[in-house]
Formats: C-alpha cells, sequence, structure tokens
C-alpha cells in the first residue's frame, strides 16, 4: 500500500537521515550517513549539491550565520556552506572510535540534543547530550540508537527513543534552557506490534510525525500519543521526515537502501530517495543556534 508520494530528489543515500528545511534558502538539507555526505537540495529545480566529510555526519542545525552545524562521529563541526570548509566545534566522544552520531536536533533555550550511538549497533553505547554555549552535558546514557529528537511547538517537552525499545519517550524541560525539568514517561509503545521508531518531527498541531524503519511509512500521534495516522511509502527502511516547501505544508522524509538484498533493491528501486507528501496542515520552522 502507497499513499500520494513523489520523489523529491532522486539520490541513492545508503543511510539518508537529519533532513531539515532551510526556509531562508528555500531549500532542503540532509545528509548520507554512511557516505559521508552533506547535501543541500532545490526542490524546484530538483538540483542538489553536496559536501563531503571525512567522518560519519548525521544531522544540521541552523544557526543565524551562514554557517551551518553538523553533528558527526567526532562532535560538532562548524561548516561554511559558501566554501564547504569546515573544522570542530564542539568535541564529543571523538576519542570513542566505536561511536558516531545519529537523530539530533536543535531544541528550545540556544540548546542542541546531540545523540550518538555504536556504529555496529553495540547494546547501550549510546547516548542524548545536550550541548549549550560549547558546554556538553550528557542526559541520557545506555542508548543502543538514538532517534526521534524533537520538540513540542512551545518548548516544553522533548521527545526521543531508543529504536531496539520499540518505544518514543516524553518529558517535560525547561523551555529557556532545553534541559529537562521531570522524569522521561512512555509517550508511544510500539513494542507489540516491533515497530521500530526512527527520526520525528513536529506539526503546528502538535502531532508527531515518525518514521518506521523496516516498516515502510510514516505515522502520525496526537498530542497525548494516539494513533492518527500512517503514511506509506515504496521504501522499507524510512529513515526520518521533516516539513518543508514554501508553506512549510510539504513533508519530506529520507530512506536508506543499507543491508538490502539485490532482490529487495529490485522490489524498492526507490530505496535511499527522499519523497516529498504534500500535507493539508504545516509543520513548525526549524529552530536556529545563535552563535
Amino acid at each position: 500500500m502507497t499513499t500520494n508520494f513523489d520523489i523529491a530528489f532522486f539520490v541513492k543515500n545508503e543511510l539518508g537521515e537529519g533532513p531539515i528545511w532551510d526556509s531562508n534558502k528555500n531549500q532542503l538539507i540532509w545528509f548520507d550517513i554512511i557516505g559521508r555526505t552533506l547535501f543541500f537540495g532545490n526542490p524546484i529545480t530538483k538540483t542538489v549539491s553536496t559536501i563531503g566529510f571525512e567522518m560519519p555526519v548525521s544531522a544540521g542545525f541552523l544557526t543565524n550565520t551562514n554557517i551551518l552545524l553538523v553533528a558527526s562521529s567526532d562532535g560538532l563541526l562548524e561548516v561554511d556552506q559558501m566554501s564547504g570548509s569546515y573544522q570542530k566545534f564542539v568535541d564529543l566522544e571523538s576519542r570513542n572510535h566505536l561511536t558516531r552520531s545519529n537523530d539530533s536536533r536543535t531544541a528550545p533555550g540556544n540548546s542542541i540534543w546531540f545523540g550518538t550511538m555504536g556504529k555496529n549497533l553495540e547494546k547501550g553505547l549510546g547516548a542524548i547530550y545536550h550541548i549549550k554555549d560549547k558546554k556538553v552535558t550528557k542526559l541520557f546514557s545506555n542508548i543502543t540508537v538514538s532517534n526521534s529528537i524533537c520538540f513540542s511547538k512551545d518548548g516544553k517537552r522533548a521527545f526521543y527513543s531508543d529504536t531496539n525499545t520499540n518505544t518514543i519517550m516524553k518529558c517535560e524541560i525547561n523551555e529557556e534552557t532545553g534541559f529537562p525539568n521531570g522524569k522521561s514517561e512512555i509517550f508511544v509503545d510500539l513494542s507489540f506490534e516491533k515497530i521500530r521508531p526512527d527520526g520525528s518531527v513536529i506539526d503546528e498541531n502538535d502531532c508527531l510525525w515518525n518514521a518506521q524503519w523496516g516498516s515502510g511509512k510514516v505515522s502520525c500521534y496526537d498530542p497525548e500519543g494516539k494513533f492518527v495516522k500512517s503514511i506509506y511509502l515504496p521504501a522499507s527502511k524510512i529513515t526520518c521526515p521533516a516539513f518543508g516547501g514554501k508553506d512549510l505544508k510539504t513533508l519530506y522524509v529520507t530512506s536508506a537502501n543499507e543491508n538490502l538484498s539485490l532482490k529487495e533493491k529490485e522490489e524498492q528501486p526507490h530505496a535511499g530517495a527522499v519523497f516529498s507528501i504534500e500535507m493539508e496542515y504545516a509543520g513548525l520552522p526549524e529552530r536556529k543556534v545563535t552563535l
């Protein structure tokens, strides 16, 4: 089963991830983690430009300048979008050669939530960190695959997941600092269906849209965690959604072809592409970090 979708960008990402919409430049930003590449896509012209890295990169954070902050296996990088040059901005787990960055997002309070995981899916090797003014604080440890990091419209609630637990968690946070101020509890429990939650994003109604790895769909949950609907796409490994476009009513979804068999690749010729779906309602503008 599929839904009405378009292929926004005909790429073949091995592990497409981390899409965010840059409203100033009207472009989609995303990554191929395994391909160590940052992508900039113009949805009007369908053109794509890239910046390559020496290490895995997974997520981007818009700033008030032309600098894009990027989550990498060495920590937070400072990338000049004009020249493509980059340098270390904040060191994080650079000496741990077993881990890399994964799902991460700009948080309220001019902060960042930065997720890590084991390069070979080692159990409990990952964590989720809080970064503000270059100070790094570990928020959650013993995480296998960090995912689903996003924040409510009012900035008072955070969501995150360890994909291997088949649950999406929620916790109250201080919107002025981005730090949790309460205990985490289950927001959505997918363990009965054995669904693996990947990246998530919040829309203007405070509903959470979650890409579900291995299930070929993005599912929507209301502010109370109740299932609303699913959007099916022609790739089993759906990784992360992002609202974009001029009115933020286009849902972009990254995907992967990592470890697909030859038969699966034949059955899923668009695996690794970036899909788009026109929605009835909008998403939220991506938060920016003030440097």
